[in-house]
């Protein structure tokens, strides 16, 4: 099952969005244009539906209130709203669609509360609130049907497709220094501070199988890399990554995670992540730290690891590399444009100027990009 369509209001940076998207979504726009805050959509809807310490009023609080949520460019209407629907397949008709709409108290605790929340099944609309028990008890729209198991039994299928919503933008620096850090860790750990912890605690079997399909692509793409394994120190039973290196002193050449590279320590981690699950996966700005030769071929491995799984992948970036790729549709990218109004969102191929390079064989990257640009950018270079 994937996502087949976005409706937002009010959200962040948008005023409104109203598109399709495909299994692999890449999202391009300028600094602050809002590709982070589109990706928050499904983070949002996956901190709802948490069986564990989840929910709308935590979701919200999370982000610093509904204030900080709304977009700037709201005016005479307040209500924040999401709307997706979901496929078992792009440009199939959706099983199911969930709609949010989200206010705030105007007096008191200015508590977030639910406007309405709506569930169709097939186009038969199964869910509709606020409902009679709501209106004797306006205190129960504070919280959504999504996060109640007792509430959500008719649509549970879409509680546990947004509970397992797997983000990632591993930091390097956190997991090199986590035993020095400790105790800091941001829940859900969008980081990677806690990757080594999570390896550990895959079955011996997955682990085994991961590392050395992700062995296999590191001797391609960093140099002198012969072997990677998972290891505990034996003094403090800490878990680490350790890889073998070419060296004229074979016991010298292997080296702890804390000495791998930014580039190989990210590279470890996504390849991690694309192999982790089947679930709606967010990726941001997996180009960081990485060579271009690597980056050029991120595009058809993604497509790749996740195609026989039926897997979604949504990416923001800004690497014409990651874009120059032949194989990508003009479908598969949204463009973002800021505006005092708030950022408009886009399908590439939809852009009357975009469309015709795109069939004449010109990449995404080379057609796409280049509208990012701001508009006065060469007097940065004149900047004292």
């Amino acid at each position: 099952m994937i996502v087949s369509h976005i409706k937002l209001k009010n959200w962040r940076n948008f005023s409104t969005v109203d598109v399709p998207v495909r299994q692999r979504q890449f999202i391009v726009g300028p600094n602050a244009s809002g590709k982070s805050n589109l990706l928050d959509v499904f983070r949002f809807l996956r901190d709802i539906a948490k069986s564990e310490g989840g929910g709308l009023q935590k979701a919200v609080k999370k982000r610093g209130g509904l204030s900080k949520i709304r977009c700037l460019a709201a005016r005479r209407d307040p209500e924040v709203s999401i709307e997706i629907a979901l496929s078992n397949n792009v440009d199939e008709k959706p099983f199911w669609r969930y709609a949010i709409g989200i206010k705030q108290e105007t007096r008191g605790y200015r508590q977030p509360y639910l406007s309405f929340e709506k569930v169709w099944y097939q186009d038969k609309r199964i869910l509709s609130r606020p409902d009679r028990e709501d209106k004797k008890d306006p205190d129960r729209l504070k919280q959504t049907y999504l996060e109640q198991v007792n509430t959500n039994a008719e649509f549970r299928e879409i509680f546990r497709y947004l509970e397992s919503v797997n983000y990632i933008h591993l930091v390097p620096q956190l997991l090199r220094f986590a035993e020095i850090i400790q105790g800091g860790m941001l829940e859900d750990d969008p980081f990677g501070q806690g990757f080594l912890v999570k390896i550990s605690k895959t079955t011996s079997r997955i682990q085994k199988s991961r590392l050395a399909k992700i062995e296999e692509a590191l001797k391609i793409a960093v140099p002198q890399l012969q072997q990677l394994r998972f290891e505990r120190d034996k003094d403090t039973g800490q878990p680490h990554l350790a890889a073998l290196y070419t060296h004229w002193r074979p016991n010298a050449g292997w080296q702890r995670e804390d000495q791998f590279s930014d580039g190989t320590l990210r590279l470890v981690g996504l390849l991690w992540a694309l192999l982790d699950s089947d679930s709606l996966l967010l990726l941001e700005e997996p180009e960081l730290s990485l060579n271009n030769g690597i980056v050029s071929h991120l595009s058809p491995l993604i497509y790749r690891m996740q195609r026989q799984r039926k897997r979604q992948v949504f990416i923001s970036t800004h690497s014409e590399s990651l874009l120059s790729d032949g194989g990508i549709d003009g479908r598969e990218v949204l463009l973002l444009s800021p505006s005092p109004e708030g950022s408009s969102v886009i399908v590439a191929s939809a852009i009357e100027e975009v469309k015709p390079l795109l069939d004449a064989g010109l990449s995404v990257g080379e057609v796409v990009l280049p509208r990012n640009i701001p508009q006065d950018i060469e007097e940065l270079g004149n900047y004292e």
